[in-house]
Order: C-alpha cells, then structure tokens, then sequence
C-alpha cells in the first residue's frame, strides 16, 4: 500500500497565491511636473489626466503604481524612464 502525500491547508494557499508585478514611479526633487507626465504619457501609454494623477500620488506618497504586468512588459518601460532620469522601480505584488 502506497502512501498518499498529505495535504495541508497552508498547501492549499500557497497553491492560490500569484505573484504580479508593478512599475512604480518613485518621486524625485529634479524633474519638472510637465516633464514627468510627459514621460508617464509616452512610456506607459498613460492618458494626460492618468499620468497626472500618478504624478501627483508620487509627489505626495513618495510613490505610485504606474502599470503592471509582466516582467517582459514592465522591463523596457522601466529603462525607458531611467533612462529619461525619472527613478523607477519594479515590485512583485501578491495578487
């Protein structure tokens, strides 16, 4: 007779739990407000008044969530708004 492996309640949760990622836009005391919604626009395919809010949340927060998805996804978009000075980073979030 073979033993079945049990299984435990925590099992079950670890088994529902997904990992997700998320840009987030760290706020900085150099770039221009214009400049950073510009940069939100064009990267992250934001509409004006998205990217304004994010901005906005940023300045006040210290941070803010911009997009998510994929790693995949995410990467480009990141080095994208390094790469126009803005500070970015990318999270995993439980989902």
């Amino acid at each position: 007779m073979e033993k079945q492996p049990i299984s435990s309640p925590m099992d079950d949760i670890l088994d529902e739990i997904k990992v997700s990622r998320v840009l987030v836009l760290h706020n900085d005391e150099v770039n221009e407000f214009n400049y950073v919604v510009e940069s939100l626009v064009e990267v992250c395919d934001h509409g004006s008044l998205q990217a304004e809010q994010c901005t906005l949340i940023a300045h006040y927060r210290g941070k803010c969530e911009v997009k998510h998805g994929s790693l995949g996804k995410l990467k480009p978009m990141k080095d994208e708004l390094t790469r126009r000075g803005l500070m970015s980073t990318i999270e995993n979030r439980l989902s």
